[in-house]
């Protein structure tokens, strides 16, 4: 068979074409294999929730990701396919997101009967912190942070306009920025109340109240790292240390040309017979 030039051409920028998505699909398998190695080597359901810079199809415009609702829905589809006896981990990597996706996962976690782990190899903050707090142990890497959980209205801190409003004489204080000060004072009080009840069941309900109200007030920059070892003088369930496998699953999550789910799990629910037989 004989081919000749424009069609040689032809078939190169086919590969060219279909390359990217093997590569991918090459990607998305190797994932699979390694979320279902760590969940038989724990015995658990093993969810992702990550989140990079990523780049927009071939125009190279910047997308942030954030926790959004569609990341709530996929997490509590896998939470719900696990049973109440199985433990679950969450492998997080985020900067934050919305507040109420974000609060749906914390919830459905601090329900969910067995333990649950979160994972942080790099960082965990807002409302990544915010779920981390809803785990009975958060595993990070030694230079891993979490970060305050204060609530943003837009792009001013809420505790930034309330400090506003009462330095300043109200008469002279425009309406809309006294509109904002009074959803920031309800989100401020929605977000410590929250935190509150999930350090509820892990300290006394003095230290709760104390820690709730530390990471929620504003007292640092919303993007202020809070390394382990605050983590652990705060009290809360902090071990430093991580697997090679949970380093090497985020290997497997780089920053694609293409966009990505950015929760992942396999979509089956598992049950005790299956986990006795070693997942098989």
């Amino acid at each position: 068979m004989q081919f000749n030039f424009s069609e040689i051409i032809w078939i190169l920028f086919l590969l060219m074409a279909l390359m990217p998505a093997l590569k991918q699909q090459r990607l998305e398998i190797m994932r699979l294999r390694l979320i279902r190695r760590i969940e038989v080597s724990r015995q658990s359901r093993l969810i992702t929730l990550i989140h990079r810079q990523e780049l927009l199809s071939l125009l190279g415009i910047p997308l942030s990701r954030y926790i959004n609702i569609e990341d709530s829905e996929a997490v509590l589809r896998a939470i719900r396919l696990t049973p109440d006896d199985m433990p679950i981990d969450l492998l997080l990597h985020t900067p934050g997101g919305l507040v109420l996706a974000s609060e749906q996962i914390a919830r459905a976690l601090q329900r969910h009967p067995a333990r649950v782990t979160v994972f942080v190899p790099h960082y965990a903050m807002s409302g990544g912190t915010m779920i981390s707090l809803a785990a009975d142990e958060i595993a990070m890497d030694e230079n891993a942070v979490l970060g305050p959980v204060d609530p943003q209205l837009g792009e001013f801190p809420a505790a930034s306009i309330l400090e506003v409003v009462r330095q300043k004489d109200k008469d002279k204080i425009e309406d809309r920025t006294l509109m904002l000060a009074e959803i920031a004072a309800k989100a401020m009080t929605q977000v410590r109340d929250f935190v509150h009840y999930l350090l509820s069941d892990k300290m006394d309900e003095a230290r709760a109240k104390e820690l709730a109200e530390l990471l929620s007030s504003g007292n640092w920059t919303h993007d202020y790292p809070i390394d382990s070892e605050q983590l652990k003088k705060m009290g809360l369930p902090v071990t430093v240390g991580l697997t090679d496998d949970i380093y090497s699953l985020m290997d497997l999550y780089p920053q694609p040309a293409q966009r990505r789910p950015s929760v992942q799990f396999i979509p089956l629910p598992y049950g005790r017979r299956e986990n006795e037989r070693g997942g098989k």
